[in-house]
This record gives C-alpha cells, structure tokens and sequence, in this order.
C-alpha cells in the first residue's frame, strides 16, 4: 500500500514536472543557440545554465516545494530569451515569448503568471516581494560571488561595446562594478548571504586593489619611462667620455710631433743644405697645430651664466638638472627651485628631456670638431709624407 502511494504521486506529479522543465530547457537552448546575436558575449546559455544552477542549489538548500521550485526553475531557463528579439524591454519579450510557449504546451495558466512575476522580478531595480523572487535575483547575480567574477564581468563589457549600448574603459568599467557591488546588489535569501557574501567582498576589493595599483601606476613615474632617461642618459655620458678619449689621443700624438719638430727638425733649417726641408716641415708643424686647436675646441667646456630668473623658472625656460644654470645661485634659490619641480611629474619629465636634449646637442658639436680634427690630421700627415718625398726627390 505505501509503495501504491509513492507510485502514485510520482506518476500525478513528479513526472510531468521533469517533462515541462525538460521541454522548457530544451527551447531555451535552442533559442538561445540558434536565435541570439553572436555579441552577446555574456548574455547567452552560458549565463542561463549558470543561473539554472545557481537557482536550483538555493532551493534545494532552502527546501522550496516543488511546484514553486518548478515555477523559478522555468523562469530561470526563459528569462532571458527576449535577447533574441533585441535587448530593449528584453524582460517584457521574455515575458511574452514565455506565455506563447507556455500556452503552447497546455501550461497552467496561473503558473504561467506566476513564471511570468518570476522573470519580471529580474529586472536591475525591481525589489523581491516574496521567496521565488528573491531566488531568482540571487542566482542572476550568482557570479558577482563567483571565483572567476572578473572574466565573466569582462564578457558583458565587450558585450555592451559590440551592442554599441556602451563603451568603458578598464578603470571606468572597475568603478562601475565596484558602484553596483557595494551600492545597488544585495543578496535576499539566507543561503545567498551565508553562502555567497564572502565571494562577492573579495571581489569588491580585487576591484579596489586593481583600482588603487592602477591610480598608484599613474600617480608615480612610468618605469618604463625611467628606463629610457636613464639609459639615453648613460649612451650619451659614454659617448661623450668617448669623443674626449679620442680628442686626447690626437692631441697627445700632434704635441708628441710638434715636439720633436720643434727640437730636431727646426733648429736645423739654417743650413743651407737643409732648405729643402722647410716646407715639409712647415706643413707638418701647422697641420699638427691645426689638429691640436680643434681636438682642444672638441674637449673645452661651455658654461652658461649659472643664474636663472624667477621668469625662466614659471616658464619652464632653464633646466635645473645642468650645473652651468645653477652655479653662481645660493643654495636656498636652488632649493627652491628643486623642490617647486619635483611636485610635478611632467616638470620632472621636462627638465630630464631638456638635460637630454642639451646632452645630445654638445656631443653633436664634440663629435663634428672631432670628426675636423681627424681629418685635418689624416690630410696633414699624408700631405707632410708627400712633401718630405718630394724634397728628397723619391716622388
């Protein structure tokens, strides 16, 4: 007799229970498969199976009665099927997609309307007025607990883009889930709130974490911007040791060749059998001589005043980095000065670019006396090597 029983209920109740929710999952998918525009990235089965999940697991926990679970688990599968017809009043088209079907399969007729209330509940601002709604609210939010919240948010920004309904930056779209979060979601079910409250506070402050690490990225020097200064500042401090090494060797070997034209060859030019050598040796010596000047010239240093103007600091006219601007100003001037800069990041970025500049525009100037000076001792030296040859008469 107790078997008969339990037989009985299944075969009135459980059973056509199962065929509905399968008949229902079964359009939805469908629909949501065959019928949704491709840009709906996050709006889609995926979504749906997900709330399906979340919305049975709070009415097993909850032990909702059958036909209610029923009626917020075919909700739970149709509330979004007005996304196949567009996303303006997508919950009223659901509503309606929902009836025909429904209807179609000889639904009852207040359980439609109560599927109907279920779907309408999962509106943005719509405040739950019993358990089923509050059910289907949770589970609609169910990934804002959800480990992986930042990919499936992610989705509905590239979503609202492709739809062009609205376009976010990464931080606008942080600040906007960090307002809904903390301001306009709450979970209503008690299960939602035990269960689900930790997840969403800690993806509340990943938010906040990325937030603040992004402002904090903007508020101090880019490193990569750092790299490049300080090595452009390196290369150029290394090329200019270079030009002065380089401009030293010529001065060394041209004062090595005046010397010992000055001590050999010279004295000796008053004999009359040394006159053919005269000229050579003159060229040598001035050529030499030449060389020296601008191997000197690549190497002399320049100073500016080592003063500069209150004007010229508002303006932004004199860079603080170079000592030729400073040296003759006392050091509370300087201080001053310094410290007016550092309080602005592009001020800093100025002066650096201005040091720079300065930098590449006096090795410009070393390089091309340097570049003089080899050629005036290249052409000297065979010059002076061909006059010798010709005074001895080998050419």
């Amino acid at each position: 007799m107790f078997n008969f029983v339990i037989l009985y209920e299944i075969s009135t109740y459980a059973l056509p229970q199962v065929m509905i929710i399968d008949k229902v999952s079964e359009y939805a998918k469908n629909l949501l498969t065959t019928k949704l525009d491709k840009n709906y990235l996050y709006h889609n089965l995926i979504h749906t199976e997900r709330v399906v999940n979340a919305a049975k697991t709070i009415c097993e926990a909850l032990e909702v009665s059958p036909s209610e679970q029923e009626i917020i688990i075919i909700a739970a599968w149709l509330h979004d099927l007005g996304y196949t017809k567009g996303n303006e009043v997508h919950e009223e088209t659901s509503c309606q997609i929902t009836k025909n079907f429904l209807t179609q399969q000889n639904y009852d007729v207040e359980k439609i309307d109560a599927v109907i209330q279920v779907i309408m509940a999962t509106k943005m601002d719509h405040k739950p007025t019993n358990l089923m709604e509050e059910i289907i609210k949770d589970a609609d939010s169910y990934h804002f607990s959800d480990e992986n919240f930042s990919k499936i948010s992610e989705l509905l920004q590239q979503e609202l883009q492709l739809l062009g309904i609205a376009e976010y930056t990464t931080e606008q779209w942080r600040e906007k889930n960090i307002e809904v979060l903390n301001n306009k979601h709450q979970y209503y079910t008690s299960f939602a709130r035990e269960n689900w409250g930790l997840g969403k506070l800690n993806n509340i402050n990943e938010l906040i974490r990325k937030t603040q690490k992004a402002k904090n990225k903007q508020e101090n020097p880019d490193r990569g911007v750092q790299t490049l200064f300080r090595v452009s500042l390196r290369n150029h401090i290394q090329l200019s040791a270079i030009a002065d090494t380089k401009a030293n060797i010529l001065l060394s070997i041209n004062a090595i060749i005046i010397s010992l034209a000055l001590s050999n060859l010279i004295p000796k030019l008053d004999s009359p059998s040394n006159q053919h050598l005269i000229i050579p040796t003159l060229v040598l010596v001035v050529f030499s001589v030449v060389s020296v000047i601008f191997a000197v010239l690549s190497t002399k240093p320049n100073l500016s005043s080592g003063k500069f103007t209150r004007e010229d600091l508002d303006n932004r006219n004199v860079n603080l980095l170079f000592f030729g601007n400073f040296h003759k100003m006392k050091y509370e001037e300087y201080e001053d000065a310094v410290m007016e800069m550092i309080q602005e990041r592009d001020y800093i970025y100025e002066s650096m670019t201005k040091d720079l500049h300065s930098l590449g525009t006096v090795l410009a100037k070393k390089y091309r006396l340097l570049r003089i000076t080899y050629y005036v001792f290249l052409f000297g030296l065979i010059i002076s090597v061909l006059t010798f040859g010709l005074s001895f008469g080998l050419i």
